[in-house]
């Protein structure tokens, strides 16, 4: 017989002290078994009940429920990883490094439990570079003494060197992974405010500049590269990750794997693209991924960036161009063809069409439409 009542177990951290919270819809029965447990207390602040963190409560817990609710330990116990699909991370290149006079490395048990999570490598990254950022201005604290005070203070000095929200966001994000998930302190820092994300709308680049850049390349392999970026929406990331068989030329789409949000997706394949692939391919010779870099190997997510910034240079555009430029170019201008949402929405990878909706504020097709008031 399935139990209708349930208790969420909860790590807290109440003086100092490791402590089990016990989170429950109001019940008069879980109430009553409930303050049967020794040395039980309530905190204000979280508004839970709550006892030390040690084996005999927790069998305690266990014992006063058995029959009458279910124990739901899954924020508890166990360590789940975060993104299955993604691969094992190597974190060795942050173990590795040569030690440096006066700068506190990121912890082990940090490195540990962002393999264990297995977070993508550009998530890895920013973490690691923003929480290094925070123990060494504190540099002569230990980070686990910090409070909430130290932290806003932080965050302070941020908003005063003049960092954007989402950079503020990620560091808060880095710093709450630290107490929350390698301390399992999930209440160290629950008031620490967030920042507003800053709505800004994409930039975009017209038809006739986007062909100006692809004739603006080096050579057919950057032709192909800033041509599919852009002709098939494609992130940096997951132009890096193509390998050769995700070209199907059959359907005339491409495979894109593992994408943002561990998401498998197919988007479109241009005729011309193909063309210039195909003659890519029999020049370049690619063993395993799309494009390889000279030694094989994934090719550098630098390089396209500097790929698509210098063909923009050439092609004479002052506005400074990146790579996801071109993704929301291709957006757009699907959307001034007169393609529905949806579908732009499931060639992108989003999850929501309220992601893509942005694109209706740069769409030129809605404005041109617009009767000149003064004529």
């Amino acid at each position: 017989m399935k139990l209708q009542k349930s208790i969420t177990l909860k790590h807290l951290l109440i003086d100092g002290k490791k402590c089990i919270g016990l989170q429950f819809n109001s019940n008069k029965i879980i109430e009553s078994l409930i303050k049967t447990l020794p040395n039980l207390a309530w905190n204000k602040e979280v508004q839970l009940y709550y006892l030390p963190n040690n084996k005999r409560n927790l069998d305690l817990i266990f014992k006063a429920f058995y029959g009458v609710a279910w124990i739901n330990g899954n924020y508890f116990f166990k360590d789940k990883i975060i993104n299955e699909n993604n691969p094992e991370l190597n974190l060795e290149r942050y173990r590795k490094r040569a030690p440096k006079a006066g700068f506190k490395p990121c912890p082990e048990a940090y490195l540990l439990k962002l393999e264990l999570k297995r977070y993508s490598n550009n998530t890895v990254k920013n973490y690691v570079c923003s929480f290094e950022s925070f123990i060494n201005y504190y540099y002569n604290e230990d980070p686990i003494t910090l409070n909430e005070v130290d932290i806003r203070k932080y965050l302070q000095k941020l908003i005063q060197d003049g960092k954007s929200n989402s950079y503020i966001n990620l560091t808060i994000n880095s710093i709450k992974f630290f107490y929350e998930v390698v301390h399992e302190m999930p209440n160290r820092f629950y008031s620490i405010e967030r920042p507003r994300k800053e709505k800004q709308l994409p930039e975009v680049l017209s038809k006739e500049e986007i062909v100006q850049i692809i004739n603006h390349t080096n050579n057919l392999k950057h032709r192909c590269i800033v041509g599919l970026l852009y002709s098939a929406g494609l992130r940096r990331s997951e132009l890096l990750n193509l390998a050769i068989t995700d070209i199907d030329s059959k359907r005339m789409v491409i495979k894109v794997n593992n994408a943002k949000g561990n998401k498998d997706r197919i988007t479109v394949l241009s005729p011309v693209i193909l063309k210039d692939l195909k003659e890519y391919y029999k020049a370049y010779r690619p063993k395993e991924y799309l494009f390889e870099g000279i030694r094989g190997g994934k090719y550098s997510a630098t390089s396209v960036l500097s790929i698509v910034s210098n063909a923009a240079k050439k092609a004479g555009i002052v506005k400074k161009v990146s790579p996801h430029m071109l993704r929301h170019s291709f957006a757009t201008h699907l959307l001034e063809n007169g393609t529905d949402l949806r579908h732009i929405q499931l060639l992108l990878g989003h999850n929501s069409t309220k992601t893509t909706e942005i694109y209706t504020h740069v769409a030129n097709k809605s404005f041109m439409e617009i009767k000149d008031l003064l004529s």
